[in-house]
């Protein structure tokens, strides 16, 4: 089968390529790019991408899709299909599911059933420590043979420095990431929302800043000691971040992301005590979201990942105290990046490609993705950088509806998403 995606902007960073081009497409893979005066090969279907912004396939390193054991919530199906409706075409489910995936087994039945689904790649993130309790360190060997990309206790992070250092030489040993959710419980536990001003008015009880930067500290010297590579997920804070670029300057291999909701909304989004604005971490106060753009500006941020989390509506309606964390992000977060970043001039595009697909391929080095180098997997993403559109909650693909975004109008947006050669959505 041929797909030739003709009269687009083609923006891929590994290639320095940033001009008009036409791109074939044929048995899954880049076939060849091609002059926008060049004929069209013999039988191939034509996509017209005039206006549109071509670029690798969107890539998101922080998912939970539930699957197994919390289907009410999301499956494995249904979070894919909200995935190639916001434009990622390959995501990566964190361990925290019923059970836990801390074995070969739960990693092989993961990406299994999202060949079923035939819409995005799933590429799946393993237990640090078995049943992500912080005890004895998970098979992490067996995890990577049948797939998994990188390790995480995510939620629920190491507590202990030296059961985090053994994670991370063991870790390296089979040239995995260490992601870690940052958070010091001694400090945070019963926390629900950023400690600071707006929590004492509310009379909220608070989670410091702290509690992420020492954690973030933490990870970083034991990174420095043995050598791993660690991956703060979803970075909040200005003295994290400040870790963070200090950290590279000294050349320790300590990579970040960011989700769309913390370069988006601050703490005093929680006065309405809506508890679509109760996450983990918090948003944060403008200081920490002024240092987030500047990160993303700089380059000290290398990614930008939704932390998509499903929660079923009847355990949101609860009281602040007592809903649990997460929101839903794959189908709003290209417009955020659009609407708060790009057409605002913070970034530019290239950059965003650079955060959505290009680092993140490099970060947990998923060969052959995040480029349209000739003989790569053909994922790619078609952006419309002008669309002006809507989202509406109850159109969501998701099986949840948990988004502080709804209603929200954007600027820019996935507009076509292909995987593995096959158009998997259009909007």
């Amino acid at each position: 089968m041929k797909l030739l995606i003709s009269n687009g902007h083609l923006i891929d960073p590994t290639e320095n390529q940033n001009s008009g081009k036409n791109l074939l497409i044929e048995d899954g893979r880049v076939a060849a790019w091609l002059n926008q005066t060049e004929p069209a090969p013999e039988n191939a279907e034509v996509f017209d991408a005039t206006g549109l912004i071509v670029v690798p396939g969107f890539i998101d390193l922080h998912v939970h899709l539930r699957e197994p054991g919390q289907e009410h919530k999301e499956t494995i199906a249904s979070g894919c299909a909200a995935a190639v409706a916001g434009g990622w075409t390959s995501v990566c489910p964190m361990p925290n599911t019923s059970p836990i995936n801390d074995n070969a087994a739960i990693t092989r039945y993961m990406i299994e059933q999202a060949e079923r689904a035939a819409l995005a790649n799933v590429f799946p993130v393993g237990a640090i420590t078995k049943s992500s309790d912080g005890a004895e360190l998970a098979e992490m060997g067996e995890m990577k043979a049948a797939g998994a990309v990188a390790v995480s206790d995510d939620g629920r992070p190491v507590p202990n420095a030296g059961m985090m250092r053994r994670a991370m030489e063991y870790a390296k040993d089979f040239d995995l990431p260490v992601v870690d959710h940052c958070e010091d419980k001694s400090l945070s536990s019963g926390g629900v929302m950023h400690e600071g001003k707006i929590s004492l008015l509310l009379g909220l009880k608070g989670m410091p800043a702290l509690a992420e930067e020492l954690d973030a500290v933490r990870d970083i010297i034991l990174a420095k000691e043995t050598g791993a590579h660690v991956h703060i997920a979803h970075i909040s804070t200005k003295g994290a971040i400040e870790a963070v670029r200090r950290a590279k300057n000294e050349g320790i291999n300590v990579t970040c992301e960011v989700t769309p909701h913390h370069f988006t909304l601050v703490d005093r989004a929680v006065e309405g005590y809506d508890t679509n604005t109760k996450m983990s971490p918090p948003l944060r106060s403008e200081e920490h979201l002024e240092a987030i753009l500047e990160a993303l500006q700089d380059g000290t941020i290398d990614a930008i990942a939704t932390d998509h989390a499903p929660h079923h509506a009847d355990e949101k309606a609860l009281e602040y105290d007592r809903a649990p964390m997460g929101i839903t992000g794959l189908e709003t977060a290209v417009g955020l990046a659009f609407s708060e970043l790009v057409h605002k001039g913070l970034i530019d595009l290239v950059r965003l490609v650079e955060l959505c697909s290009t680092n993140p391929a490099k970060i947990f080095k998923l060969k052959e993705r995040g480029t349209l180098r000739v003989g790569s997997h053909a994922d790619i993403t078609i952006l419309d950088p002008d669309l002006n559109w809507t989202y509406k909650v109850s159109d969501s693909k998701s099986k949840s509806k948990n988004s502080p975004f709804d209603a929200w109008q954007f600027t820019g947006a996935a507009a076509t998403t292909i995987v593995g050669g096959k158009i998997v959505y259009r909007r």
